[in-house]
């Protein structure tokens, strides 16, 4: 189970900072397919601010927490119950800005539910 905690942080901490990056370098969207009509209603006028954003909330959390546990910190699994949280925060967020969902949000939705339970299982707390 750890070395699935470790594949999900890293996997949703590369790929977020990736695609922020992308936002920042293409603030239009067009770097990863995204409709300039998505953002439209939102507090945004491209998607450069929410690209930086992802970096920190989602990207550099989850990074933390990679880092974390290839070191054993003690504090790996609390590091890794905040990137869970900050991809289903951001993940929630999202939706209610942009008023609809992709599949994609659901994959990360489920990605940032899994490391939470898993998460908390290894630090040994209870969650039913």
């Amino acid at each position: 189970m750890k070395l699935f905690l470790f594949i999900l942080l890293s996997f949703i901490s590369v790929t977020a900072i990736l695609s922020g990056l992308m936002m920042i370098g293409y603030p239009d969207g067009s770097a990863l397919n995204l409709s300039p009509g998505l953002i439209e209603g939102t507090p945004f006028k491209n998607y450069m601010v929410p690209g930086i954003l992802l970096i920190i909330f989602v990207g550099i959390v989850n990074l933390l927490a990679v880092f974390y546990n290839m070191k054993r910190d003690p504090k790996r699994y609390t590091w890794a119950l905040a990137g869970g949280v900050m991809v289903c925060g951001w993940i929630i967020t999202q939706m209610i800005i942009i008023r609809s969902y992709q599949w994609l949000h659901i994959v990360y939705l489920a990605m940032g539910v899994v490391v939470i339970l898993i998460s908390f299982q290894l630090k040994g707390k209870v969650i039913i």
